[in-house]
């Protein structure tokens, strides 16, 4: 049973990673510092090492909480698509991860752009990093319950790139630990390739150069990557 200190001390921790995520999402990723939350909640920045050890160590849980909110947004467009209808769970979900990330540009950068400043690699990661698995668990699971229903082309390991192969390997007894043809991770690397890299070319506005409205684009990339997974393309429904 929770005390009266322990709802305290969770709504302070809660109320702290929620102003740092505003700042994040107004002033950019570098005017996330203690001082400016402390300065926001009316605290002292020595008082907000009550609840975390180090700058690094809240910028790794404001990354976390932006991950779970992530995959449960995907999550919740994958139930929204009939158990048996993997077409429209895929498509579904890539949609969602878009849509998510275009009204998130500044979540998005925190996520999967460059490595920010203060976010220091070496301190203790599992929150983070366990968010990030779950995230990427999400799109894993979608192609191994296609690969058990209906299992899809893909190349035996004597037709891989050699360089590939023993990091493939590496991937899934490290990484996944599932037990997958090495052929199925390199096809679901590379669906991921494509669609992350389209995602982040539009998030990040390097497709405005010709490209008012990059939607038609992912269509085709989606169109294009479905046909090899044994999947149907259909295109969105008219809002």
């Amino acid at each position: 049973m929770t005390t009266r200190r322990d709802r305290l001390r969770e709504a302070t921790v809660r109320e702290i990673s929620e102003t740092a995520r505003r700042i994040l999402v107004d002033q950019g990723p570098e005017a996330v510092t203690l001082r400016a939350i402390a300065r926001e909640m009316g605290m002292t920045a020595p008082a907000l090492y009550r609840y975390y050890d180090s700058h690094s160590e809240l910028l790794r849980h404001v990354v976390g909480d932006i991950y779970t909110e992530l995959t449960a947004e995907l999550q919740a467009a994958i139930a929204q698509v009939p158990h048996d209808d993997m077409s429209g769970k895929f498509l579904s979900v890539a949609r969602q991860f878009r849509r998510w990330s275009l009204g998130h540009p500044r979540e998005y950068a925190l996520l999967f752009g460059a490595p920010i400043r203060g976010l220091d690699p070496d301190e203790q990661t599992d929150f983070a990093e366990e968010c990030a698995r779950q995230f990427g668990w999400t799109f894993m699971a979608l192609f191994l319950e296609l690969w058990q229903k209906k299992p899809f082309p893909v190349p035996p390991d004597e037709e891989i790139d050699p360089a590939l192969l023993p990091q493939l390997r590496r991937y899934r007894e490290e990484r996944l630990g599932v037990a997958l043809p090495l052929g199925v991770i390199q096809q679901f690397l590379k669906c991921w390739v494509r669609l992350q890299g389209s995602v982040s070319l539009e998030a990040f506005g390097h497709l405005s150069f010709a490209l008012e409205d990059a939607a038609p684009m992912f269509e085709i990339m989606l169109q294009e990557i479905a046909p090899p997974l044994g999947l149907t393309y259909s295109p969105p429904a008219k809002e």
